[in-house]
C-alpha cells in the first residue's frame, strides 16, 4: 500500500494507494494534526496513523508499504519512515495520474497559496507560485463569505452582473466589501464580484503558461462560478478531475508507484 500526504496550509490530506487505485482520502485541519497527531523528533516529523484511525504502515525494508509526502510552499518537513517531494512535482504527478492528460495547464487554488504548472509531455515545463497573498486563495473565499453571511457553495452560483471589486490586499477588501454592502448591492452581485476578484487574480499567472486545456485543482476548484468565468473569459477547455482536493497527496502515491517500479 502506498500513503500520500499533503501537508497543506489548512488541511492536511492524506490519500491510500492499492493496485494503482485510491482506496481511501482523508482530510484533517492543519493545526489540529500538528498539535495531535504528529511531534517532532530530531528534524523529522513522527505521524500517530493508529490515532488518526489510519492503517499503520509497515515502512520496512521488506515490508512493501511507502509513505511519500509533501508539503506547502517552504513549510514542509519530512515525515519519519518516507520520502519527500517538492509541491509542484506532486501536483503534476496527479493531475497527469488523474486525467490521462499529457500536455495541459494546471490550476492549483489552495487555501494560501496559488499555483499554476505548465506540463508538457506528461512532465514539469514551467511553473509560477504566489503564496505571499492570500488575495487569490481559499482563505479570501471564506472570508469574503463570512462577511457576506453566505456558504461557500452558495457563494460559488455566483457569476452575473458582478461589482468591482478592486482592493489587492484580503484585509483591504473585507473593508471594501463592507463598504458596498452598505450602498446596497445585493449579495449575489457583490458575490460575483468575490468570484471575479479571484480571476483578476490569477488570470496574469495563466496567460504566461497558456495552454487549450486547463486541470483545475485544489479545494477552489470547487466554486463554479470561477470554472465557468475562467471558460468564459479565457476559452480554456476547463477540467475538475475527481479528486481535486487530494491532487498533491495523489501525486505523492503516483511516485512511490513510480519509484517501486524501478
Amino acid at each position: 500500500m502506498y500513503c500520500g500526504i499533503d501537508l497543506g496550509s489548512r488541511q492536511v490530506k492524506i490519500v491510500l494507494f492499492q493496485k494503482g487505485e485510491v482506496i481511501d482520502k482523508y482530510e484533517f485541519d492543519t493545526v489540529e494534526f500538528y498539535k495531535k497527531y504528529g511531534y517532532k523528533e530530531e528534524d523529522q516529523l513522527v505521524v500517530d496513523f493508529s490515532g488518526l484511525g489510519l492503517p499503520v504502515l509497515d515502512l520496512g525494508s521488506r515490508g512493501g508499504d511507502r509513505l511519500v509526502s509533501t508539503g506547502y510552499g517552504r513549510n514542509t518537513i519530512m515525515i519519519k519512515g518516507g520520502e519527500e517531494i517538492p509541491e509542484i512535482k506532486a501536483h503534476a504527478l496527479g493531475a497527469v495520474w488523474q486525467t490521462g492528460f499529457d500536455n495541459f495547464t494546471l490550476l492549483d487554488l489552495g487555501g494560501q497559496d496559488t499555483k499554476v504548472v505548465k506540463v508538457r509531455n506528461g512532465k514539469l515545463a514551467d511553473f509560477q507560485t504566489n503564496d505571499k497573498c492570500a488575495a487569490g486563495s481559499g482563505r479570501y473565499l471564506e472570508n469574503m463569505a463570512a462577511v457576506l453571511g453566505i456558504s461557500l457553495e452558495e457563494l460559488s452560483t455566483f457569476r452575473d452582473r458582478p461589482v468591482d471589486l478592486t482592493a489587492t490586499c484580503a484585509i483591504f477588501g473585507e473593508s471594501e466589501l463592507v463598504g458596498k454592502i452598505i450602498e446596497g448591492y445585493p449579495v449575489e452581485e457583490l458575490g460575483a464580484g468575490i468570484n471575479y476578484t479571484i480571476f483578476k487574480r490569477i488570470k496574469p499567472m495563466l496567460l504566461q503558461l497558456i495552454s487549450p486545456v486547463l486541470v483545475f485543482t485544489g479545494g477552489v476548484a470547487y466554486n463554479r462560478a470561477l470554472q465557468e468565468i475562467i471558460r468564459e473569459e479565457l476559452k480554456f477547455h476547463v477540467i475538475v478531475p475527481k479528486y481535486p482536493q487530494h491532487n498533491g497527496a495523489i501525486g505523492c502515491c503516483v511516485h512511490a508507484g513510480q519509484v517501486a517500479e524501478q
